[in-house]
């Protein structure tokens, strides 16, 4: 089993402590954000950052759908961390300042590949399809955060 990173960052033009807001508002601004390859999101508990439990389902691909149990944390200031109960999916949000506001956002997400074939595959492909839908996601967040 190898370990499959995505990575995807982008500078966005509002200050940081927006930016980070807006991501950790799990009850209003984070469902907006998502693109149409989430489905079945609700909030179980919290709402805003630390001490959220968030559930969605993830299709990265019309045969691989993933059901997410996330437990938000804030181990730093300016950053989300999303662990998913039912996996070893890990996704890190790292916002920091990037200039007169501006922000620079970096979302990494890391798991536990297959092994063999698939898991060649797997990671070759899974880090490029979900780099897609993390860029949708802060095409969107960019476009909230500039209301």
């Amino acid at each position: 089993m190898a370990q499959v990173e995505a990575t995807t960052e982008r500078i966005i033009g509002a200050d940081a402590e927006t930016v980070f807001d807006a991501l950790a508002d799990y009850t209003g601004t984070r469902e907006k954000l998502l693109p149409g390859h989430f489905s079945e999101y609700e909030v179980r508990e919290g709402g805003d950052g630390d001490g959220t439990l968030v559930h969605w389902k993830l299709q990265a691909t019309s045969k691989r759908i993933r059901d997410c149990l996330l437990e938000v944390t804030e181990p730093t200031d300016g950053q989300l961390v999303e662990k998913d109960r039912n996996s070893s999916m890990v996704t890190t949000w790292t916002v920091t300042p990037a200039g007169e506001g501006k922000s620079k956002t970096v979302v990494s997400t890391v798991w536990n590949g297959a092994g063999g074939i698939g898991g060649f595959f797997e990671k070759t492909f899974a880090p490029k399809g979900l780099g897609r839908i993390y860029d949708e996601l802060l095409t969107k967040l960019e476009a909230e955060v500039a209301k």
